[in-house]
């Protein structure tokens, strides 16, 4: 007779560390974040978070995959050095946030970011010729300026994702937007000033986040962290490690920039390690 066994019940760990859509691929890991949710085995995740943000749109994604795990079970985000813009829009999607005091927290605003080389392709002896349907259709084209109509455009895109961070972290927070947009101002904060904020619920190490799952869940703290597959050539080279030093955001997201990006980023780290 086939013998059966039962996997004992366990609490999934994700780590979230690096640029979010460079170094955290959003198609990876929303694939991840939609197991555990179907998964019989994990009854609880803990996000392990050490991110300065990143793409916007990815960072919504994830969030919404991580809001889709907690319909399941619980979901708990620990910040072991920095949950800055989007890397706290992640947070958002937990039901409780536990944080380092020394840890960074906020940064809850959004940057656009478009390279202007319309110098340096006049100093090489470079032109572009533009044909266009639609006379804005080149507005984030990087071989020139932007017009006075093209930057109110940009802004008003900028507008509209802060918005929408605000209200996130109001509804998740169960903050009044009031409260939100006062300190929403793109800066970055020792959670110790954001736990007064509201932004973080307690302090704690990893151990504590764990705990605090395994309470939720009604099982022993038994965790079982959950990776991406690396490729045949990550493992000859060595890549993929998420405790490996990020290669940082510039050299990745440099032929999005050209083309003009929202970001929900710290933009200090946004050219190396952190």
């Amino acid at each position: 007779m086939p013998l059966f066994f039962r996997r004992k019940a366990d609490i999934a760990i994700v780590e979230v560390h690096g640029v979010i859509g460079s170094h955290v691929r959003e198609p990876v890991y929303s694939r991840l974040f939609d197991n555990i949710a179907r998964s019989r085995r994990h009854r609880a995740l803990v996000v392990d978070i050490n991110s300065p943000g990143g793409s916007a749109t990815a960072s919504d994604l994830l969030y919404h995959n991580l809001k889709k795990v907690g319909r399941h079970k619980p979901v708990v985000a620990y910040v072991r050095g920095m949950s800055a813009s989007g890397g706290y829009y992640l947070c958002c999607g937990a039901t409780h946030v536990v944080s380092l005091p020394t840890a960074l927290v906020g940064s809850i605003g959004v940057i656009y970011l478009r390279p202007i080389l319309e110098q340096l392709l006049q100093r090489v002896g470079i032109e572009m010729s533009v044909y266009k349907g639609g006379r804005l259709k080149d507005m984030t084209g990087f071989w020139r300026s932007p017009t006075g109509e093209e930057s109110a455009k940009h802004q008003q895109l900028v507008g509209e994702m802060y918005d929408t961070f605000v209200d996130i972290v109001a509804s998740n927070r169960n903050l009044e937007r009031d409260q939100v947009l006062e300190l929403a101002t793109g800066e970055v904060f020792t959670a110790r000033r954001a736990r007064e904020m509201g932004l973080v619920d307690e302090f704690g190490d990893f151990d504590r986040a764990l705990e605090i799952a395994a309470q939720r869940a009604g099982i022993p703290p038994r965790p079982r962290w959950v990776r991406p597959r690396r490729s045949f050539s990550e493992k000859l080279m060595g890549r993929g490690d998420s405790h490996r030093i990020d290669l940082g955001f510039l050299p990745i997201e440099l032929p999005r920039l050209l083309a003009g990006g929202l970001y929900y980023i710290e933009p200090s780290l946004v050219a190396g390690d952190y």
